[in-house]
């Protein structure tokens, strides 16, 4: 994920990247923070999350269930030029945030930078947490976005019927060719809706029928059903009768 948010090669400005209550971790909290991107995951259960202070201090009794215990600041002072320079490190494509997450992942409790990245997450998802009860813009528009992601999903899985899914080459190129495809065929649906869409709204408005700016936004793109992916089969026999002319004959 924050190799696709570094490196993503498109002129997209992104700032916010939002994703299910399955994808985020502390180190994942900490490198967005550092990085520059918020991070607002959907919380599914707010009973099961933790909270941490940075010094000790009393907790209101609403809270008291979920706070774990205090940030050691300490650790971070002490490992702050080194996570600077993993941050810039995966910015500037000097390593794969994949590859260094994976081995801090491999042997936290040994190593001191995984430990203090660690210590930054549990800050950043508090912060986020506390926010993420308060606000409810942010949680409906953390459900939006996951909406069209899922949507997004959807219409992948609708063009991608030949093989369930599923990508049987083994060859990196050939899977990245194979993906450009779909991404290709999902552009090519999303602008053809998106003509169509904008003239059907045209045509209600000069029919009389009011139709708000600000209900337009819940109209998707991404929809497929209306696509015949089959196509259509026309026959002939040899008279140049249509088969689709013909009508079973009826026996008494």
């Amino acid at each position: 994920m924050i190799d696709a948010l570094c490196h993503h090669e498109s002129n997209l400005d992104i700032q916010e990247h939002f994703t299910d209550h399955y994808g985020y971790t502390y180190h994942v909290f900490a490198l967005c923070a550092f990085l520059g991107f918020r991070f607002a995951p959907e919380i599914q259960s707010l009973t099961a999350q933790h909270l941490f202070t940075v010094s000790s201090t009393s907790i209101p009794g609403v809270l008291s269930s979920l706070w774990k215990g205090t940030i050691d600041t300490d650790l971070i002072r002490e490992h702050w030029d080194e996570l600077q320079r993993l941050a810039a490190s995966i910015r500037h494509g000097e390593v794969s945030a994949t590859l260094i997450m994976r081995k801090l992942a491999s042997y936290p409790r040994q190593n001191q930078l995984a430990k203090a990245l660690n210590e930054i997450g549990k800050l950043e998802r508090t912060r986020f947490v506390l926010e993420y009860l308060q606000s409810n813009p942010l949680r409906r528009r953390v459900r939006v976005a996951l909406k069209k992601g899922e949507t997004l999903h959807s219409l992948a899985r609708y063009i991608f019927f030949g093989q369930l899914g599923e990508m049987h080459e083994r060859d990196f190129v050939r899977q990245y060719r194979r993906i450009s495809c779909l991404m290709l065929l999902i552009s090519a649906v999303a602008a053809w809706n998106t003509v169509y869409l904008q003239h059907s709204v045209t045509t209600l408005r000069q029919q009389g029928l009011d139709i708000p700016d600000e209900h337009l936004q819940h109209i998707s793109p991404l929809k497929a059903r209306h696509i015949n992916l089959l196509g259509e089969y026309r026959f002939q026999d040899s008279d140049g009768y249509s088969l689709n002319q013909l009508r079973p004959l009826r026996i008494p």
